[in-house]
Order: C-alpha cells, then structure tokens, then sequence
C-alpha cells in the first residue's frame, strides 16, 4: 500500500484568499490567460538579422539507490538504523558532518574551540548541594564525602574528597554553537536556535540522560545563538558534538515529547533542512524524494540529482541484479554485501559498475571469558568452570596463535588489516608504536607452558593440559567453546581461528547461535550474561573519541547494572581504567589527553581483554555513470554528500 502523505506532510505551502477586485480586472485577467494559451506567431527577422534559438533545458535527472530494508522510522533523534540513516542523509544536512576522523560545521558558522572563544573553560565555586560532576564522571549533588576533581585536576591522582565544610573551585565548560543565517525548514518557515533548544527540551522528556544529565543549561541567546553550560567537573573533549540537532518547534511542538517518536508527522515524513523532501512512500517498495525548494544550498545549483528514489533490495543478490540491470545506480551499504565481496571485485575489473570497500572504524573481535558471572560470588573449583583465560599471558599466546593476516587475506580478499588495539591507523589518536603481535606458534607455545598449560603426549594437535595452573584442576585439557552467530563471514573465520588454535593445542568446539540468541539480556543471555569462554561479535560507534570505556570495569555487566555494559569480559584493571578516565575527562588541546589514550592503548595491547581480529569492511557499489559517491568510514551514511553527487549529465570532467 502506498501512504497517503497529503495525511500527514508536516508542512503545508500558505494558501491565500484572492483579494476583491472589480469585475473589469477579472475579465482582462482572464483574457490575458487564454491568450497565453493560443498559439504565439513567429517573430521574421529584421534583415540583417539572425534569430537566436532558446536555451533547451536539461532533462531532469533522477537517482536510484537499492536500500537494504525498509526504514521503520524516519524519526532523526531515535538511534535509525543504516537504511533510515541514508534517507535522513537526504532530508537533512549536518548539522555537524563527520568524515575522515574530524567534525564538520554545515549549518554552524563554525565550529566552537578554545581558540576562536567560543568554547570556554571557567573555575567556578561550589559548595554543598551544587550539582556536580564527581571525578568518576557520574553526575551528583555535591555532599561531604564526594569525590571530585578540583580545578586543573585531570586525573584521580589529584582529586579530592569533599569535606562538606565551605567552597571548593571547579572547572566548569561553556560553548557557543552558531547557526548560518537564513535557513529555512522544508516548509519555509525558519530555522532558528529555539529549535535546537526545543529538541534538548525533547532529549530531556524523554530519557536521553547522558548528556542532558551533564547539562547545566542549553539556552538560545539570539535567532541564531545556542550557548550551553556544563556542569561543574564536566570536562568533555567531545564538547563540539553538544549542539542537539534541531526539530521543527512550529510543526512538532504540539505533540507529546514522548509520543514525538511514534507520531507520523515525525516518523514517516519529517521536516528537514537538506536538499530533498519526500514525495511519496509506497510502503514495502520504495520512497521517492524531490528537490527542497528552501535548502540553504540551493543558490549553488545543489542538489544537482532531482529526484532521489530509494528502493527497498534486501536481498543483495537481487541488488547486484538490479545494479547490472540499470534498475538502480548505487547498492547503499545497508545491504549487507559481504558475501558478494569477490563477485563486485571482478566486476569491477571488467568495467561494468564501481565497488566501493570503505575500512570503517568498527572491530571484529575474539572476546576472552575473563571473569564469568558465575564468580561473581567468588571462585570455587569444583563447581565453577576452569577459568581458562584469567592469565594475560594465555590471552597473548591466543593472539600468536591465530594467523589473523591470513583471515584477512582469505575471508576480506586482503581489503582489511590487522588491528594493534581498539583504535583504528586512520584516527588521530591512533599510537603508531603499539602493532599487533604476529603469527607465532613456537612464541604461543613458550607462554603457554609458561602459564602451566603442558603439552604432555608431545603432540601439538591434541589438547594441552592444565598442571600448575591456579584454581585449575590438573590434568584439565584446554577445550573451549567458541559462540559467535551464523553469518557466512564468520562461519569462515570461527574455522579459520579454530585451525590457528589447534596449532597451538587448543581445541575448539564451535557453536553458533541466532543473533536473537547470541545477543540475549543478562543474565541468562551468554554474552551479557557473561557465560561464555570465547566469543565472536563486532562493536563499533558512531562517536570518534576511542571507546576506551569499552573496556571499563564499570562496564562490566552484572545486577549491579542491570546486566548493561560493554565489558563483556570481565576484565578489570585499575592502571586501564585511570587511563581511560583521564582522557575522557580533558581536552584535545591539553597534553594529558593524547597521552592517556597513548597509555590505555599500550595496557589494552598488553592485557587483551579481547583480540581485535579486523576491521570490518564497508561494501557497496555504483553504476559507472554515478560521480561524486564518497563513503567514509566515519560519517553516519555512506550518502552523507548526496547533495554533491550527480549521475550522467550532472557530472562534470
């Protein structure tokens, strides 16, 4: 069925009464009109004279994009999936654009920094029953007893313990976000700073804590002016990315904050500021959008397509079909490629379309059981299952053990690398000294006889044996499980690890589980219940400060937590963590925060709490008639440009 958005476009272009006027005027008005349609004589060149022919317009131009899935929400603010994301990439534009590793003002004059004022960094006093950022990061009332970090304080080695007795100086950050003049919602109405205001309004309703609970105030000074005030103790190196992407007030104002995400007018034809609006969406095939007559980019000739069709392709046979057919002129990548990675290379190579293999920030990964649930109430041998991989110096001999350019080489046809730690080459917080530890049996071999693991019968194919080992019982042979979920990619990988392993003798026994399954609620869910041994499963973010805290004891997920966290493993190491908060909590331009990064990179490296396997690739193709498609590993959509991409005529030499 098709929607009938006449029901529910959230905007509406004014109509207006005609004025009174006399008669006479109506009539000549009408005759004017009907003379307009008769047919106009042609105009005889004076002699002498050359006549010269009209300009003949250009064919409007039209792009198709086969899309892996129909969006469920076009809803900007309600983490969108791949495909919603590549819609909204047309609907809107910025407000901030990520690529290669850095931010990008659209819609802002400019970007906020300590150097050019518009971000400030301030000591303010506090006194009991302020609220604060405590030196853990975690937003509280101040009270005696809370520990906090003192103005200039940047590490827990200077924070102080309250004494509820007068007032301590804080830091305290202030930033000034400003918008371009003059732009416009797709309605023509216009986009002002109230706008940003009123979806921090909307984030605070409805739960989005993080940062609003950060937040002292978010206010607009002018039209165009957005200021906002963090806490006291809240030091945020992502400070440019706090400007909250704005809603049209105007049009959305009247409807519940928290029926906001579920209302039509918001999720399947929302008011946008970018090149496209949506035309129509005939649900289960396509959504069909058109210029935005009030982009502020328009005066530039963009965008230079006219009409943008995305077609729902899940499946990426049918979408490499489709590509080859002319049915449609790029294969977004929210169509999951990954088994068609050998097919686009040769098709690229014999002409007939371009593919695109973007090396994206997010981790494929073997995580190590470390600390399972079961030990949370302490370790006992003869009921718990052996802590395997307790000892870092096992975890480093898996890392030798497994030839991880050779999966590269065979599963990613050589398009990936080997990761030294959770932070990818092309980040510039990336620490070029920390490399990858390399294939090495006889090094595994050596650490693992170390660590008490023998290998008794001398044959390196069968398991070795526990004696020695701490809780471990002797005689226990090194078998292990290995849960990832079903994907073609990692059935071969998990057979790829599991042979490396077996060299080393460790043997593996491979299970596979849905992703439903694999990715249960804790505790009863093996990986955020913490019940596993070894497991394989991708993280990545869309943010590009390195997640460190991945690897937190804080999130370790247990009931303390409600079983929430991304520290899968258990591992907890005070040196880690100490390193992680201090670069979270400071600035780029201050020196402890490239060199906290530096140091929590090293002790990941050392520690392993997981062993980074690749990169995972981005894949997608287009028709050799498309230009200006350029995917990047750090931007939300592979179309974050569509506005500057063009198809046949619209591309210039």
């Amino acid at each position: 069925m098709a929607y009938n958005l006449s029901n529910v476009r959230p905007w509406r272009f004014p109509v207006r009464p005609l004025p009174r006027k006399p008669v006479l005027t109506l009539l000549l008005a009408v005759a004017l009109l009907l003379s307009a349609c008769l047919p106009r004589a042609t105009a005889t060149p004076a002699p002498g004279e050359t006549s010269t022919p009209a300009a003949t317009p250009l064919p409007p131009t039209a792009l198709t994009v086969c899309l892996g899935a129909e969006p469920v929400s076009l809803y900007p603010l309600n983490n969108p999936s791949s495909a919603a994301r590549a819609v909204l990439a047309a609907l809107y534009d910025g407000p901030i654009d990520t690529v290669g590793y850095t931010y990008q003002p659209v819609i802002l004059e400019t970007l906020p920094s300590l150097e050019n004022g518009d971000a400030q960094l301030f000591q303010t006093a506090v006194y009991v029953g302020d609220e604060v950022v405590d030196s853990a990061g975690m937003p509280v009332t101040l009270a005696a007893g809370v520990r906090i970090r003192p103005a200039g304080c940047r590490s827990d080695d200077c924070a102080l313990e309250y004494d509820g007795k007068g007032e301590v100086q804080m830091d305290q950050m202030a930033v000034t976000f400003r918008l371009l003049p003059g732009l416009l919602w797709s309605d023509g109405e216009p986009l002002t700073a109230a706008d940003s205001v009123y979806s921090y309004q909307v984030a605070a309703e409805t739960g989005s804590a993080y940062l609003v609970s950060r937040t002292l105030s978010y206010e607009a000074a002018d039209e165009t002016t957005v200021q906002w005030w963090g806490r006291p103790g809240y030091i945020d190196p992502t400070f440019v990315s706090n400007f909250h992407f704005p809603l049209p007030e105007h049009l959305w104002g009247e409807i519940p904050a928290d029926q906001l995400a579920d209302s039509d007018a918001a999720s399947l034809n929302p008011a946008g500021w970018g090149p496209y609006v949506i035309e129509t969406w005939d649900s289960g095939d396509s959504i069909t959008l058109v210029k935005n007559p009030y982009y502020f980019r328009a005066g530039e000739g963009l965008p230079a397509i006219d009409r943008l069709t995305f077609r729902f392709t899940p499946d990426p046979e049918a979408a490499v079909a489709a590509l080859l057919a002319g049915d449609c002129d790029l294969i977004d990548p929210s169509v999951n490629l990954d088994a068609q990675t050998g097919m686009l290379l040769s098709l690229e190579d014999e002409g007939q379309l371009d593919a695109a293999f973007v090396v994206t920030p997010v981790m494929e990964q073997l995580v190590f059981g470390i600390l399972p649930a079961e030990y949370d109430n302490g370790n006992n041998p003869a009921y718990d299952r052996p802590n395997y991989f307790g000892d870092a110096r096992v975890r480093q001999a898996v890392a030798l053990c497994i030839d991880r350019q050779r999966i590269i080489d065979t599963v990613l046809y050589g398009l990936s690398s080997v990761p030294g730690s959770y932070v990818p080459d092309g980040h510039p917080l990336h620490d070029p000294s920390v490399l990858p530890a390399g294939f090495d049996v006889a090094a595994a071999s050596a650490l693992l006889e170390e660590a008490g693991w023998r290998d008794v019968d001398n044959d390196p194919l069968t398991p070795r044996q526990a004696w020695g080992v701490e809780k471990i019982a002797s005689g226990t042979p090194f078998t292990v499980t290995y849960l990832t979920t079903g994907a073609a990619q990692r059935l071969q990988v998990s057979t790829l690890v599991a042979d490396s392993l077996a060299l080393c003798g460790i043997q593996v026994e491979l299970t596979y589980l849905d992703q439903a399954e694999l990715y249960a609620p804790g505790p009863t869910g093996p990986l955020f219940g913490r019940a596993f041994e070894l497991a394989e499963y991708a993280m990545g973010t869309l943010g590009l400060e390195p997640p460190c805290e991945w690897f937190t004891t804080s999130e370790v997920p247990g009931s303390g937590n409600d079983w929430v966290g991304t520290n899968l493993s258990g591992f907890s190491a005070p040196a880690f963590d100490a390193a992680c908060a201090t670069a979270r909590q400071s600035l780029p331009e201050e020196s402890a925060h490239a060199e906290a990064y530096r140091q929590a990179q090293a002790l990941f490296a050392q520690d392993l709490p997981s062993l980074p396997l690749y990169w995972r690739i981005q894949t997608s193709a287009a028709s050799l008639a498309v230009c200006g498609y350029a995917p990047d590993a750090t931007a939300s959509s592979a179309l974050w440009n569509i506005e500057s991409m063009g198809i046949g005529a619209d591309c210039t030499p």
